[in-house]
């Protein structure tokens, strides 16, 4: 609000109203949003994409890592994920 808006001219009058409106339509967005999450989360609806990672291939990628006989891109490939996901899956490992 650095800007001056004169608002006692018509032009200026018109603006204001437009900016007020568009702010509560905005806020009517955001409200919106809010409770449709709120409403999936008392359902038991975890947002956000899906994990990639199944208990068997979490012990799998566990039990390589540990080993240190592969690195990250050879075990990211054999179990069909990405090096981030391998990396953020286990912390403390050597992104090579």
């Amino acid at each position: 609000m650095t800007e001056r808006m004169d608002t006692s001219t018509r032009c200026g009058n018109l603006s204001s109203r437009a900016f007020a409106a568009l702010a509560e339509f905005e806020r009517d967005l955001i409200k919106e949003r809010t409770e449709a999450g709120l409403t999936a989360a008392r359902l038991g609806v975890q947002p956000g994409r899906p994990t990639v990672w199944r208990a068997e291939s979490l012990r799998t990628a566990r039990v390589l890592v540990e080993s240190g006989e592969q690195d990250v891109a050879t075990i990211a490939g054999v179990l069909g994920v990405s090096r981030a996901s391998v990396c953020r899956g286990h912390a403390g490992v050597d992104r090579r």
